[in-house]
C-alpha cells in the first residue's frame, strides 16, 4: 500500500475538502479524488460518502482515518527523532504569526535564524485569523491574546499592558491632553469600536475610570491602529511595548504617551507548539532562537 495515498485520504478529511486538499497539496482535484478512489478500491471498502456540498465519512472511514493518522503520525515522530540525530539541522519548519507584530521585527529574527542555520527551510505565514496547528499542520506559532488551547505546549514571552498615545502633530494642534475626561472630547482611533464610538475603561489614580470616546476610524488590527495614531489621526488606547517599538523603529518619537499614569490588562505574548513527543532538530533550533529573540527584543522596551 502506497503511504502517500493514505497521507493524501487523511488531507482530505482534515480539510474537509478535495479542493483544499489539494490546493494544499499542490496536486491537481482529479489526482487527489482518484487517488481517494484507489485506496477506496485497494481497501474494498467505501471510506467516504461524497455529496455536492460536503464529504462524510462512513463508520469504516471514520475508524480508518483514526488509525491512518496515528500511524503518519508516529512516522512522523520517527523521523523527527532520526533527524534531531543529524549533526547539524536541516527540513521545514513551518510558523504561524499575527500579521501585526511586525514591530517586533519577525523578518529580522528569521533573516538572522536564516543566516545561522541554511539547512532549515523557514516557512512563516502571518495572518490575522487564528490557526489551528494540527489540523492545518503548523510546527509552532507566536499567540498574542489569551490562550484557549490548553493542550499546546506554550513558552511566555511577556505580557503587555495599554497606555494612551497621541502624535506629536496631534498634541501640537489640539494641545496636551490633562485629564482622563476629556477624552470624551477628543478624536480617538478606536480599536473595535462600534458605530463610531468606544468605552474605554482604564485604571488610574482613583481606581477604574471609563469614558465613551469617538472618533473618524474604526479598526480590528493593531497594527493599523498605531499607524493612524501615529499619523495623527486622534488619540489611541494602544500596547505600551507594540508603541514604543514601533516609536523606536521610526526613529523619532512618533508617538507620545499621554496621561502615563492611566492604563489597562493588555494581552500576553506566547510561542505554543503541538503536543508532540519527538520534534525535529530543526522545529527545536528555531523555536528555541525565537523564544530568546523575542525575549530580548520584549524586555529592551
Amino acid at each position: 500500500m502506497d503511504l502517500n495515498h493514505v497521507a493524501i485520504f487523511t488531507r482530505v478529511v482534515e480539510l474537509e475538502s478535495f479542493t483544499a486538499a489539494a490546493n494544499d497539496l499542490g496536486l491537481p482535484k482529479s489526482s487527489v479524488s482518484r487517488t481517494v478512489s484507489r485506496l477506496e478500491e485497494e481497501l474494498g471498502v467505501r471510506l467516504l460518502q461524497r455529496t455536492t456540498r460536503k464529504l462524510h465519512l462512513t463508520d469504516t472511514g471514520h475508524a480508518y482515518y483514526e488509525r491512518a493518522r496515528a500511524a503518519l503520525k508516529g512516522l512522523e515522530e520517527a523521523a523527527s527523532a532520526a533527524s534531531n540525530m543529524s549533526s547539524e539541522p536541516r527540513g521545514v519548519v513551518r510558523a504561524a504569526a499575527p500579521n501585526d507584530l511586525g514591530v517586533l521585527n519577525l523578518a529580522d529574527i528569521v533573516l538572522r535564524f536564516a543566516r545561522k542555520y541554511p539547512l532549515v527551510h523557514v516557512e512563516l505565514s502571518l495572518s490575522s485569523r487564528f490557526v489551528d496547528l494540527v489540523a492545518e499542520g503548523f510546527d509552532l506559532a507566536v499567540r498574542a491574546g489569551k490562550l484557549t488551547d490548553s493542550t499546546l505546549v506554550a513558552r511566555k514571552i511577556g505580557s503587555d499592558s495599554l497606555g494612551l498615545f497621541a502624535s506629536a502633530g496631534y498634541l501640537k494642534q489640539n494641545g496636551q491632553q490633562k485629564t482622563f475626561g476629556e477624552l470624551a472630547r477628543r478624536e480617538c482611533v478606536l480599536f473595535r469600536g462600534k458605530n463610531g464610538k468606544a468605552d474605554w475603561k482604564l485604571h488610574g489614580p482613583k481606581g477604574e475610570e471609563s469614558v465613551t470616546v469617538r472618533g473618524p476610524l474604526s479598526v480590528d488590527e493593531m497594527a493599523f491602529a498605531q499607524q493612524a495614531v501615529a499619523q495623527g489621526m486622534g488619540i489611541g488606547l494602544l500596547p505600551v511595548a507594540g508603541a514604543t517599538l514601533g516609536a523606536r523603529r521610526l526613529g523619532s518619537p512618533s508617538l507620545i504617551r499621554i496621561l502615563p499614569e492611566y492604563s489597562a490588562g493588555g494581552a500576553g505574548l506566547h510561542v505554543v507548539s503541538p503536543p508532540v513527543r519527538f520534534q525535529s532538530a530543526a522545529v527545536t533550533v528555531f523555536r528555541d532562537f525565537l523564544i530568546e529573540e523575542l525575549v530580548r527584543v520584549w524586555k529592551s522596551c
